[in-house]
């Protein structure tokens, strides 16, 4: 079974900074793209960025281009997303994943994510 275990979400002020840290378990992990998404209140889960299983490839969301950083573990199935400058509509929760699609509705399982809360 997969299991997805998502961490480090929390409220902070504008401009501010947090680091979300994910686990996965359940397939071989370590050989895949790992991805962060979110999810904001009343909106569709969108993608944020993703990570080549070797850490050489990132790939970002406009909305997270030059202040988010995704990063994996030295484990390969932890995956880290450093969010600097926050702002307020980065409020949503945050969701990893294993694989390369850009597109949520590729995949079958998901874990319970962590709430990020950006206070203007």
């Amino acid at each position: 079974q997969v299991q997805l275990v998502e961490s480090g979400g929390g409220l902070v002020q504008a401009g501010g900074s947090l680091r979300l840290s994910c686990a996965a378990s359940g397939r071989t992990t370590s050989t895949y793209a790992m991805g962060w998404f979110r999810q904001a209140p009343g909106k569709e889960r969108e993608f944020v960025a993703t990570i080549s299983w070797n850490g050489d490839t990132t790939y970002y969301a406009e909305s997270a281009k030059g202040r988010f950083t995704i990063s994996r573990g030295n484990a390969k199935n932890t995956v880290y997303l450093q969010m600097n400058s926050l702002k307020p509509e980065d409020t949503a929760v945050y969701y990893c994943n294993f694989g390369s699609s850009m597109e949520p509705s590729d995949y079958p399982y998901w874990g319970q994510g962590t709430q990020v809360t950006v206070s203007s």
